[in-house]
């Protein structure tokens, strides 16, 4: 094992764990952390060293620990500790005993319910799909502990109660903890079927500041990333890539790489089923590997390289988007609606490339041994990276294993379908030992790696036309989107994309939550532009629900109406929209007129409704613009309907950070291509939001007996258009291309 579990971090509360560490400690061996205060009992049960697994969510040890295994990885999003609390919910555990580990890599154990047979976390799921998995892992543990109590205390198991991990019986006085009644529980049946807790009666699930598992060791730093993991004898590698896309080396003078203190090797990969080629140095620390890759002298064959630039792109997206696409969504005539509409809305959206911008850089550790691939890393994806990374070593699927480390941030990057980073780990890896070194290899990429070469956001763009009565009513809604499939040539494509469709470029568009009588929605997806492109954080909805949130903002001024009463007439049968509509507008302060800025500046207020992932979110925007034309965001209102609140600081965090990041990308976001080099490369030209930036961010969250829902996307869609809206509001200027313009005019 390497530098792996550390005092401070068992004490934390939270441990990753390899799959042989797991195995190992459900065989008998007992992690020997101390709850001495939960040893509790008027007479006494022997404790005992032996854990208690009841399933595979779950053990409790001797000392009255309770380890819940996470199958979905914490990357910021408060995973750990929501899984945490609805198993623990049912458990009636108390809180203080309750630690997270990462679960294996398992898809028979730990499949995510909502992707099918597969592990990962990603579209906003983690809890949305365990809400009852878990909820009845911690129920059928509990069952199990007061059946063991009943059979030693002689008791009617209906007599016993369980509260904050103590398991009592009232009338013989009789008390243990689970500590001391996990051997007797393991012998107990598991239970065929277990009665979960009525709403009522919950103590964890939507209690405030519930505190997060993974704050301590992430505040005092001994939480352990991919980038802290070490092995005996590990190389880190830093590749020199390819300047454009398709690249891929032509020769190689290593000499002055070799020359750096530290650099052991120069290995070249061009074989990787994603197609991009590279140089690796390896070297005995990331330094001397950066230093050897910036000594390289590299000659590039770019004869089949990607060469366009970002104007010659769009340029043909709007000579796509001029002819019929396919057609995504459809109702109504669309044809006899644009005919001779009274008032006509025409306007074309152009959204960049984006990068993910995680604060930690891709990263992954890699061992390859005979017939055997070990992995470390903040794994998203578990079972496509374990088959694509089979499939490439040609090795057993079952002969992968791959190990849950924190992820610091992904935004969808860490979930890539072709397995880049992690391939590119394993390509060097092979390479070494094709040279003799038969070591562990951490793949690390610099900040510029990441911006200047990673897969993005694909650019789009959006034409569209609203037909109106002469009432201003929406008569007719017609959109055309372009821009690359993110699924096209994954093993997703053959579930995802129907008729050509990729659905994630359209969604939130052709399923248009608004009531319009005559719909279509069609698709361009060009199949000759090869940037490299996969989901962002929230995916589609990121540009569709800022044509449509402005477009309908559009057609409520052009229809001399406000635009909450214009969005509320048009969701009348949409009542989770409404629930947030409202709530957000009530919060703000619609009805009353807004503040007025100092003298020669301009005041306005923008609002927005979008529904991503199965939740429901509205956000109004303050801003000011000053007499110069720059800007400020002051204020967001948001209101959340995602169903039950299982953990509310956790979804505050995350609509507060879901407004910070799509925030970041309306402001500065631009991934730009001149002759098929991108031309960003860190923060100082792909800037995320400044502190001084970060307006006040209020979130009220809609009450509901629901079935809970996502929150780690759905808060990102809505800023956008709620910021340009206000925009609007303040100067009248539309503005229908991202980022915004650092200055606006008064229209």
């Amino acid at each position: 094992m390497g530098t792996f579990e550390t005092e401070t971090r068992a004490a934390s509360g939270i441990l990753n764990v390899s799959r042989r560490t797991f195995l190992k400690g459900s065989g008998g061996f007992a992690l020997g952390i101390a709850f001495a205060p939960l040893l509790r009992g008027g007479e006494a049960l022997a404790a005992t060293a032996e854990p208690f697994t009841p399933n595979a969510f779950v053990r409790i040890a001797g000392d009255g620990s309770v380890t819940i295994l996470a199958k979905h990885v914490e990357m910021g999003q408060g995973t750990y500790t929501g899984l945490a609390t609805l198993l623990a919910e049912e458990l009636d555990a108390d809180w203080s005993q309750v630690r997270v580990e990462g679960a294996p890599a398992n898809a028979a154990l730990y499949n995510n319910l909502a992707f099918g047979p597969m592990q990962g976390t990603g579209g906003s799921s983690a809890i949305a799909n365990s809400f009852e998995q878990m909820r009845k892992a911690g129920a059928s543990a509990r069952a199990m502990l007061v059946a063991a109590a009943a059979e030693q205390w002689k008791v009617p198991a209906a007599e016993i109660s369980v509260s904050k991990g103590v398991v009592s019986h009232v009338a013989s006085g009789k008390q243990a903890g689970f500590g001391e009644l996990a051997e007797a529980a393991a012998r107990q049946p598991l239970p065929s079927e277990v009665k979960l807790k009525s709403p009522k009666d919950f103590t964890l699930i939507g209690q405030e500041r519930l505190s997060r598992k993974d704050s301590a060791d992430k505040t005092d730093g001994s939480a352990i990333f991919t980038q802290d993991f070490k092995l005996p004898g590990m190389l880190v590698a830093v590749v020199a890539y390819p300047p454009r896309f398709g690249g891929v080396p032509k020769s190689v003078d290593a000499t002055k790489a070799k020359a750096v203190p530290g650099v052991i090797e120069v290995v070249e990969f061009k074989d990787t089923p994603h197609g991009r080629a590279g140089v690796a140095v390896l070297a005995k620390n990331t330094w001397a590997a950066r230093q050897g890759r910036d000594a390289l002298v590299v000659e590039w064959d770019e004869s089949k390289a990607f060469r366009l630039g970002s104007e010659e792109i769009f340029a043909r997206y709007r000579e796509a988007a001029s002819k019929e696409g396919r057609i995504a969504g459809k109702q109504g005539d669309i044809a006899a609606a644009l005919a001779q509409p009274a008032k006509l809305i025409e306007a074309d959206y152009e959204f960049p490339y984006l990068a993910h911008a995680a604060m930690e850089p891709m990263n992954c550790l890699v061992k390859i041994s005979a017939g055997q691939c070990d992995v470390w890393n903040g794994e998203q994806f578990q079972t496509v990276d374990q088959l694509s990374i089979a499939k490439y070593l040609g090795i057993p699927v079952e002969k992968v294993s791959l190990t849950q480390l924190y992820a610091g941030g992904s935004f969808g990057r860490r979930a890539n379908p072709q397995s880049d980073y992690l391939l590119e780990a394993v390509a060097i890896a092979k390479a070494a030992r094709a040279k003799g070194h038969e070591v562990p290899v951490k793949l690390v990429w610099t900040r510029e790696d990441d911006t200047h070469g990673g897969f993005f956001r694909p650019a789009y763009l959006h034409r569209a036309r609203l037909a109106l009565d002469a009432e201003g009513k929406l008569q007719g809604w017609h959109q055309r989107v372009v821009g690359q499939s993110i699924l096209k040539g994954t093993a997703f494509e053959a579930a995802l994309v129907k008729e050509g469709i990729d659905h994630t470029s359209v969604e939130g568009a052709a399923n248009l939550s608004y009531a319009v009588p005559n719909l279509q929605v069609e698709l361009h997806t060009p199949d000759d532009i090869s940037v490299p492109v996969q989901w962002w954080r929230s995916v589609g909805h990121t540009h569709t629900a800022y044509a449509v949130e402005t477009l309908i903002d559009q057609a409520a001024t052009t229809a001399g109406k406000d635009p909450y009463a214009y969005r509320h007439e048009l969701l009348g049968k949409k009542p989770r929209h409404l629930g947030a509509l409202e709530l957000a507008a009530q919060k703000a302060g619609w009805d009353q007129p807004l503040k007025p800025g100092a003298e020669g500046e301009k005041r306005g207020r923008g609002i927005a409704v979008h529904e991503s992932f199965g939740s429901f979110v509205a956000q109004v925007a303050e801003v000011t613009v000053k007499a110069d034309g720059s800007f400020k965001v002051d204020r967001v209102v948001c209101a959340v309907d995602c169903g039950l609140a299982v953990n509310p600081d956790v979804i505050r965090a995350q609509m507060e950070g879901g407004i910070g990041y799509g925030l970041a990308a309306a402001l500065h976001g631009a991934i730009t291509l001149k002759d098929g080099v991108v031309e960003q490369s860190n923060f100082h030209d792909f800037q995320v939001l400044r502190i001084n930036e970060m307006p006040v961010v209020e979130v009220h969250i809609v009450p509901s007996a629901q079935a809970p829902t996502g929150v780690g996307e759905p808060g990102v869609p809505p800023i956008a258009p709620a910021v340009a809206n206000a925009l609007y509001a303040a100067v009248g200027q539309r503005i229908y291309k991202l980022p915004l313009p650092r200055q606006v005019q008064q229209a």
